[in-house]
């Protein structure tokens, strides 16, 4: 008896078998047999990523992985930073398929375990981006919904159910209707100022429903409920038409995406963060169809106010009952219109249904409608210019020096600086020099990055701090850096031309005239 027996193999021509050979593609697929069938066109391709390596000078690769690390940075920090109207205060139902199909393990360790370690990360994360909204968790296991953790202001109530839920197994068949249901009861009661949103993790191609599920689709349409999926496996139907029809003014594949490895998963469970566009009402009157509290305006642009309480902090001598866990503590906060006491904020007065929150949360939440804008990358005929700054403005790391370029010259004429209009020459040697790795789009030849605002150069890592921790620029924050930048830009304000005239000598030496044209 043979080791092993060989797989069937159907009987096909060697035209077909050279259509499907794996191999490294320089020109046009062609097949063995030399014939031109509608099946020889097409042909597998195997992409050498070792060749794109790059050796630097003193014969290492460091410089091309520093390179590549800081594209993957730059890649996450260059979005639209237009500033749009959003709905900061938010209401999310997060749906997790705990099904058998989570057992897979094309994502390591698996697909349960995976998504429960990135659900806790996106609850802190989102309520460290949106500290004013509310979470709750819902789960599909047996052909059953059900409720991990109510909808909740405080991220401590959903990571301990989240914890919880590792010491169970994925069991049996999802089912999608009674998920969405379970969603819509829960967002009925929301107020008509927040968002309704539902991020659905699917990761079984099927849904056991006990209806038509069409039906329950049309009734989160009707209700302004929006949805969208994160699959783990191939598109599925079903999860396309729910969110084709409860984003009608959103292209279906921004609202539904297939993960494609464990970095990418994270990437799309985190872009969940962002609040979501307010889109215009259709009603040119921006009113609702009658009811304020349960009807959404489809998320108009209508202007409302909405009070809001801000209490302070208080420590008793002796124990007494929160009003929100009816738990016997000493600290906590007293609503500013009934005197009630609740445990934490951002949360909702119990006797009242006041809305109490902390001014730094507002704060908080302020720079999604105001995003900080994205810096530039700085060329090294840039950089030279400003040899004053040797160091990053926000930690003072050394930037890499700049190299000593052949002789030539640049011309460089700015016209109005106050409108930042620049035409340039670059010199030859200038367009040389540049670091292993920094021919990606969006990373710096000369690792500095300006802010368009203040003109102050940064280095990658306060580039990265700056947009997703502080959301400020420290040059913009400083008053120092103002009046330096007045400074030594020459009257950057005043909006007259210059016209810079800088010869580049053989000992990297710069002769810099200045001719004003005002």
């Amino acid at each position: 008896m043979p080791d092993s027996d060989d797989e069937y193999i159907q009987d096909v021509s060697d035209d077909e078998v050279g259509a499907h050979q794996v191999g490294r593609v320089t020109g046009p697929s062609t097949r063995r047999g030399g014939g031109q069938g509608a099946r020889g066109t097409g042909g597998w391709e195997v992409t050498r990523t070792w060749e794109n390596v790059v050796e630097g000078e003193d014969g290492t690769i460091s410089g091309t992985v520093e390179g590549l690390l800081e594209a993957g940075k730059r890649k996450r920090l260059l979005k639209d930073t237009t500033p749009l109207q959003r709905g900061i205060i938010r209401h999310l139902i997060l749906i997790l398929d705990l099904s058998t199909a989570m057992a897979e393990k094309d994502l390591k360790p698996t697909r349960y375990l995976l998504t429960l370690r990135y659900a806790q990360e996106f609850v802190t994360e989102y309520f460290e981006q949106n500290p004013i909204s509310q979470l709750g968790i819902i789960g599909m296991r047996d052909g059953l919904a059900v409720r991990v953790s109510d909808m909740s202001g405080n991220p401590n109530d959903h990571t301990g159910h989240l914890k919880t839920l590792r010491e169970q197994e994925p069991k049996g068949h999802p089912s999608l209707q009674n998920a969405l249901d379970m969603a819509r009861a829960a967002l009925f009661h929301a107020p008509s100022h927040g968002t309704r949103e539902i991020l659905l993790i699917f990761g079984s191609l099927l849904s056991s429903d006990p209806g038509d599920i069409h039906t329950t689709i049309n009734a989160l349409a009707t209700s302004h409920i929006t949805a969208s999926v994160i699959g783990l496996a191939a598109q599925v139907a079903i999860c396309r038409t729910l969110v084709s029809r409860t984003n009608p003014a959103l292209n279906p594949d921004e609202a539904y995406s297939v993960c494609l490895n464990e970095q990418h998963y994270r990437d799309l469970f985190m872009k969940a963060t962002t609040p979501p566009v307010t889109a215009k009402s259709s009603d040119p009157s921006g009113r609702t169809n009658g009811n304020t509290d349960n009807d959404h305006d489809g998320g108009g642009s209508k202007s409302s106010l909405l009070m809001m309480g801000f209490p302070s902090r208080i420590v008793e001598s002796v124990k007494s009952l929160c009003a929100c866990h009816s738990r016997p503590s000493r600290g906590g906060y007293l609503c500013s219109r009934c005197s009630s006491k609740v445990c934490a904020l951002p949360s909702t007065c119990p006797a009242c249904g006041l809305t109490l929150i902390l001014s730094t949360h507002l704060a908080r939440s302020y720079h999604h409608l105001f995003p900080l804008r994205n810096w530039k990358e700085v060329s090294w005929p840039r950089a030279s210019l400003r040899r004053i700054q040797p160091g990053c403005f926000g930690c003072g790391t050394h930037f890499p020096d700049i190299p000593k370029a052949s002789k030539g010259k640049e011309v460089v004429t700015i016209k109005g600086r106050a409108d930042g209009i620049r035409e340039r020459e670059k010199d030859a040697g200038f367009a040389a020099m540049g670091r292993e790795g920094a021919t990606t789009a969006g990373v710096s030849e000369s690792g500095r990055y300006e802010c368009p605002v203040c003109g102050m150069f940064f280095c990658i890592d306060c580039d990265v701090f700056a947009h997703e921790v502080v959301h400020n620029c420290p040059g913009c924050q400083s008053r120092e850096a103002g009046l330096e930048t007045e400074e030594g830009h020459g009257g950057k304000l005043n909006g007259h031309e210059e016209l810079m005239h800088i010869q580049v000598g053989q000992g990297g030496d710069d002769d810099v005239e200045m001719e004003n044209g005002g």
